[in-house]
């Protein structure tokens, strides 16, 4: 992705934003008609639709969405494959919810807040956050959990309700804030970024420096955090430490930054796909293991490598905290986004990610 092409869409992005802020006084309290991307189906194309956004409720806000990118979470929920169960036990997979706006990774600015909300206001630079912040439960007011007990994620409902009935709608109500020609849409953890307009608790919104570009730190939303905190935040690796990352996806080279960030010594990367290995190098990675090299357990050969074990291991299968930190540490953001599509294109950032050709795709939604 060229410099000059994010230079010119970061160009239209504040010339939209300077638009927007003059018509924010007239569409505030009213539906909005715009462009969405929908799921109708299990691992189909998305389409672009014309969707109908409803005002927010109490203690919700309207974010006009600027940039979003694609995540593994939002493929795997797309694809929807079946669960199946053993024994009883619930194996992996999940319940197919369909149409649905997927999305949750994105950087926008506030449209308009409903009734209660008081720290945020209309104009505010924004980061959608799946896992929220009621800032009054004992995990929110804890520094060893962001599992809120009101906010929780729950990629079954869509947002975090704790009644197990409601699906895919808003907590305030139950309803969906999205329609397409009368039709409700379900919403996607509580983000549904993949439409030009979405409605959010306003405890799953990040404010951010007005100076911060909203199109490189929106990967801050989900994945990147995910990495970077798990390594400082939870692992905390001593400088001169050894570190072993099993996954070089977004995630995973997150927190090898990370652990490059803490002055880890060595830093071992593993993961399937030997393609991946040459990109980590930018992210700190200092050795690479491909399972599929070796007629043992990876776990012994890196027990070999490392005379005895790694000082920490983590495993990549996104706290406000971490974004934080991300800031504070200079994270190099841009090495993650590979790619850059305008939202018309929407499923062309599907096949990169299902073929494995980069890490993070930016979806322009201004294009």
């Amino acid at each position: 992705m060229t410099t000059l092409s994010r230079h010119n869409s970061r160009n239209r992005a504040k010339n939209s934003v300077r638009d927007d802020k003059k018509t924010m006084s007239s569409t505030a309290g009213q539906v909005i008609s715009c462009k969405a991307a929908v799921a109708w189906e299990a691992g189909k194309p998305l389409v672009i639709e014309e969707v109908e956004v409803a005002p927010p409720q109490a203690m919700e806000v309207r974010l006009k969405i600027l940039f979003t990118s694609l995540c593994h979470t939002d493929v795997y929920f797309w694809e929807a494959k079946l669960c199946s169960r053993k024994r009883g036990v619930k194996l992996q997979g999940q319940t197919p919810m369909f149409p649905r706006i997927f999305g949750h990774e994105a950087g926008g600015i506030v449209e308009s807040v409903g009734e209660g909300v008081t720290d945020l206001e209309p104009g505010d630079h924004v980061l959608p956050v799946f896992t929220g912040e009621c800032k009054e439960c004992r995990h929110c007011k804890s520094e060893e959990s962001n599992m809120c007990d009101f906010l929780r994620i729950n990629t079954d409902r869509g947002v975090m309700l704790n009644d197990g009935k409601s699906r895919g709608v808003m907590l305030n109500d139950g309803k969906s804030r999205f329609s397409v020609r009368g039709q409700p849409i379900y919403h996607f953890v509580g983000t549904s970024t993949f439409c030009e307009y979405t409605v959010v608790h306003a405890g799953c919104v990040a404010k951010i420096n007005p100076a911060a570009p909203l199109d490189i730190v929106c990967v801050l939303s989900c994945g990147i955090s995910t990495g970077l905190g798990a390594t400082l935040d939870v692992a905390k690796p001593e400088k001169g430490s050894s570190v072993a990352i099993f996954g070089l996806g977004a995630v995973g080279l997150a927190a090898a930054e990370g652990a490059r960030i803490a002055g880890a010594s060595r830093i071992i990367g593993v993961d399937l796909n030997s393609n991946r290995f040459e990109e980590a190098k930018k992210f700190g990675v200092t050795e690479f293991v491909n399972p599929k090299d070796y007629d043992k357990p990876v776990q012994e050969v890196i027990a070999e490598m490392t005379d005895g074990g790694v000082d920490r291991s983590i495993e990549c299968t996104g706290s406000i905290n971490a974004m934080i930190s991300a800031f504070e540490c200079e994270l190099e953001l841009e090495k993650f986004i590979t790619h850059e599509v305008p939202f018309s294109e929407i499923n062309k950032a599907f096949e990169y990610m299902l073929s494995g050709a980069g890490l993070r795709c930016l979806i322009r939604m201004d294009a």
